[in-house]
């Protein structure tokens, strides 16, 4: 009888090869796992170690603010043209009126000329058409006036009639041509008394109609005027000329910014803020600034939110008077005030940051850092505030991580 023989599942070779395999990639792992664990090693001279502090953290942003006039008024043209003359340079000092320079625009002044023209022929043939009612009033008053003698001289010549057939000395029918005519007088005089009644209704509404459109076409002759005149820029107001660059040929569109007069009654102060602070900057809070060795405070009046360049924009004036001595275009710097001091852990600020983002540090513990996680508050010119991660005495790298922010550890040598 012949015994069945069973077969091997893997060959002596195949559990080779398997045994291989695991072994290979068992040390690609380690290689891996001792790479991520790779140790950086840096000079202590090259990195900045700080230590957190518990103390006062200032809620305060630095800027950098310029001197600008408490009021500027821009200077632009109401029609868009070219430079044909320049009266006024930059810089110069202007009184309201000032002629700064002369706009050429030949569509315009022939539109304007074109209006001026139709209007003046409108008002021409309006006065024409108050006349006419004024001669009509004059025929029919001088009718009123025919009528009226006539009626007299027939009221006359009726009574003296009466009296005369009375006595018999006329006949009935010379007496009868008398009363007639008496009676007819009286009736054509109510007639055009009533006429020039009628009439001068109808001449009061037309002269009030024609009243109104006079003045309307006076009003856009007087606007036509004007516009032809503002094809002169003048300045608006007294001050300075600033930001005023125009050249002979150059075109400004309508109501385009041509220049600024910087009004001398006062200075503020204008900064740009970073955008992390655009929701903790608001009006009425307090700044201070120093000029000539002394300490001047300031409030914020406007807050501008559109942000350009990572920045927005923020206006301060004086609580007092300016300093005397400022001039438009002077830097400052300027302490903000976001809120009230408070006890925290600090941390001195650095280009750790940017590595991180605030999300971990390095923390020294025996010549060698490690990274930790933090949580980071709020930020002043000089601290970081901490919230959660670090303690009091804990000393950290926070000069930049480029070098090693992929490693996990980083050896400092001295």
């Amino acid at each position: 009888m012949d015994k069945k023989i069973e077969k091997k599942r893997f060959s002596t070779k195949t559990l080779i090869m398997i045994g291989g395999i695991i072994a290979f990639v068992a040390v690609v792992v380690y290689g891996y796992t001792l790479s991520l664990k790779k140790v950086y090693k840096a000079d202590a001279d090259k990195l900045t170690i700080s230590k957190v502090e518990y103390g006062d953290f200032e809620d305060v942003v630095l800027l950098n603010a310029s001197v600008v006039p408490l009021t500027s008024v821009i200077v632009s043209s109401s029609e868009g043209g070219t430079v044909a003359e320049i009266f006024t340079e930059n810089g110069a000092s202007v009184v309201k009126g000032t002629p700064l320079l002369r706009i050429s625009n030949s569509n315009a002044m022939l539109s304007y000329t074109s209006s001026q023209t139709a209007a003046t022929e409108q008002i021409n043939q309006l006065r024409k058409s108050r006349l006419d009612l004024e001669q009509n009033q004059r025929v029919l008053n001088q009718d009123v006036l025919d009528v009226e003698n006539n009626l007299r001289t027939a009221a006359r010549q009726y009574r003296l009639d009466s009296a005369l057939f009375a006595k018999k000395v006329i006949t009935l029918q010379e007496f009868n041509k008398s009363s007639q005519d008496y009676e007819y007088y009286q009736g054509k005089l109510n007639i055009v008394r009533q006429a020039v009644k009628q009439e001068n209704q109808s001449r009061r509404m037309q002269l009030s109609q024609i009243d109104q459109s006079m003045g309307q076409m006076n009003e856009s002759l007087e606007m036509i005027r004007k516009n032809i005149e503002n094809m002169t820029i003048k300045a608006p107001v007294s001050g300075k000329l600033s930001s005023y660059d125009p050249v002979i040929g150059k075109s400004y569109n309508s109501n385009e910014m041509i220049g600024k007069i910087d009004v001398l009654q006062g200075y503020k102060l204008q900064a740009g803020v970073d955008e992390y602070y655009i929701n903790r900057v608001k009006e009425g809070q307090t700044s201070t600034c120093e000029f000539n060795g002394k300490t001047y405070n300031l409030t914020v009046s406007k807050v501008i939110p559109e942000v350009t360049a990572g920045q927005f924009q923020v206006e301060m004036v004086f609580k007092g008077p300016a300093p005397e001595g400022l001039r438009r275009g002077l830097s400052l710097q300027t302490k903000l005030t976001l809120s009230d001091n408070s006890k925290s852990l600090l941390l001195a600020q650095g280009q750790f940051f940017q590595s991180t983002g605030g999300s971990w540090v390095f923390v020294l513990n025996n010549g060698k850092a490690t990274k930790k996680n933090v949580k980071i508050g709020r930020k002043n010119y000089l601290y970081y505030e901490i919230l959660d991660g670090l303690q009091k005495g804990d000393e950290v790298i926070t000069s930049s991580y480029d070098q090693f922010n992929q490693y996990d550890q980083v050896e400092i040598s001295k």
